[in-house]
This record gives structure tokens, sequence and C-alpha cells, in this order.
């Protein structure tokens, strides 16, 4: 059990981490007029992440 929960928190951090890089890459590169296209692919599988997650410990947490 305690394997699932270090499983979890480092799935956790990760999906953070993207989340905050996407949104530092996403200010900074709308500051400079470039291209949004990588910063919101960060965005956008970072919530995927997120939903998958929610899912996956509702599972768990509901013994399926």
């Amino acid at each position: 059990m305690e394997g699932i929960i270090v499983l979890s928190i480092i799935y956790w951090l990760t999906a953070g981490v993207i989340f905050l890089i996407g949104l530092i890459q996403l200010i900074v590169k709308s500051s400079k007029n470039e291209p949004l296209k990588p910063a919101l692919k960060l965005l956008i599988i970072s919530i995927v992440m997120l939903v998958i997650g929610v899912g996956a410990c509702a599972a768990i947490l509901s013994g399926l």
C-alpha cells in the first residue's frame, strides 16, 4: 500500500510541475509575442493528468 502512496505523490508532483512550467511559459511567451502553442500543450497535458489522477484516486478510494 505504501508503494501506491509514493507513486501517487510522484504523479501529483509531476502534474503540478508540468502545470507550473506551462503557466510560466505562457506568461513569458505572451509578453514577448512568441507562439503560445508549446505552453498551451503543457497546460492541456497537465489538465488531462489532473483528470486522470482524480479518477484513479476515486477508483482506489472506492475499492475498485
